[in-house]
């Protein structure tokens, strides 16, 4: 029943067109039927609101097809701001400039030196956007919020790596500040499995489940933990850091210190080592496309991998009990090279369930996952004001 609220429409309506914008920025767009599921709300009030949300030019709407119906897709107008998300890799920047709908408008990658210093890392950053934004026509003041993604566990509160040693050159850098400062936008930071698994579990493989464990098996593995639809970042953000686990107590030493880590075995650098003293120098990229192409030694030192990642993921499906694994990362994109020793040393290890049985499924979004990740951090961070129409205020009940 909708009926005139006494004494507060004009709050209560700011509320309920705010309730929707924000479920439509958490999400990147969604039809009207998913909104009014979403947020609660009334279908003929969801579409007052959108009504009025797009005359106000804050929304727009599309056509599109869900289950074989049409329905109209609800997205936040470009007018209302651009999103920037940043990945930062060992070796390379990634820098997308996207609507507030997700749909990338430009992107680029530089490389840059291995271990190279957080100024190095945010001037070339900085840089990138300021290009690409020239590119499309639209200025650093068109950028409603920056996302960044970083291989390495981030303090929320302070912006800034919270585990020293695991990227050298950056400790005690408060990076949200110092690219804000560079930007003159506000900048969000997160690990770059955490934004993974926010991409995966709001529009990848993970958006139909509440609870979702995201394996990024790259240079270097970790883990993101969505928990009933949040991402799990734990004290200083150390939630998820897999690739410190240790596996092998007489093992190599690894960066952070400690002997035997996961990342030792099953990261970039020490596959690209085992093959060595048959292949050559090799990248992780090299070893993964011969892997993919068939190549015996790169496609047993994946394999392994797979077996070892498997292994530590079983524990963590163990205590966070989630409805499925999502694997991304380069070594994901050899397929079940790398995907079949890690299902069957996961369905091994944990305990079966006749409820709802544990599922290990690619990244749907693929390489795209963190850096759109990294801009959804943005979005749900940033407030946009919504225009208020009092005479047409009601109250939902």
């Amino acid at each position: 029943m909708v009926r005139k609220a006494p004494g507060s429409q004009s709050s209560l309506r700011a509320a309920n067109k705010a309730l929707v914008l924000q479920t439509v920025q958490r999400w990147g767009g969604l039809t009207q039927i998913e909104l009014a599921a979403a947020t609660g709300l009334s279908p003929a009030s969801v579409s007052t609101i959108v009504r009025d949300l797009f005359a106000a030019g804050v929304v727009e709407t599309a056509t599109t097809t869900r289950n074989g119906r049409r329905a109209q897709l609800v997205t936040v107008s470009r007018r209302m701001g651009l999103a920037v998300g940043i990945q930062f890799g060992r070796r390379h920047v990634h820098v997308v400039l996207a609507d507030f709908a997700l749909h990338p408008i430009a992107e680029h990658t530089l490389p840059l030196p291995f271990e190279h210093r957080v100024d190095t890392g945010l001037d070339r950053a900085t840089v990138l956007m300021a290009d690409l934004l020239e590119r499309v026509g639209a200025s650093f003041d068109d950028v409603a919020g920056v996302g960044v993604a970083v291989p390495a566990p981030v303090e929320a509160g302070t912006g800034s790596i919270s585990v020293a040693g695991v990227m050298p050159g950056w400790d005690g850098v408060d990076i949200a500040q110092t690219l804000s400062k560079r930007t003159g936008r506000p900048v969000y930071v997160d690990n770059d499995a955490n934004v993974g698994a926010l991409a995966e579990s709001a529009l990848g493989a993970g958006r139909q489940v509440r609870d979702v464990v995201y394996v990024r098996a790259s240079y270097g593995v970790s883990a993101g933990v969505v928990v009933s639809g949040n991402v799990h970042r734990g004290y200083a953000g150390v939630a998820g850091e897999i690739g410190h686990v240790m596996v092998d107590p007489q093992g190599r030493m690894c960066r952070c210190g400690n002997r035997g880590c996961l990342d030792t075995v099953a990261g970039g650098a020490a596959l690209a080592e085992s093959v060595r003293p048959v292949l050559g120098s090799l990248t992780l990229t090299d070893v993964v496309r011969r892997a993919g192409d068939g190549e015996p030694a790169c496609a047993r030192v994946v394999a392994d991998a797979g077996a070892q990642v498997g292994a530590v993921v079983a524990v963590v499906a163990m205590v966070v009990n989630p409805q499925v694994v999502v694997v991304g990362g380069e070594l994901a994109e050899t397929g079940e090279v790398f995907l079949g020793p890690l299902r069957e040393r996961i369905g091994h290890r944990v305990v079966g369930n006749s409820v709802a049985p544990l599922e290990i499924v690619p990244a749907e979004l693929g390489s795209r996952a963190e850096v759109m990740g990294a801009m959804l951090l943005a979005l749900q961070a940033t407030e946009v004001s919504v225009p208020v129409s009092p005479e047409t205020a009601v109250e939902v009940v």
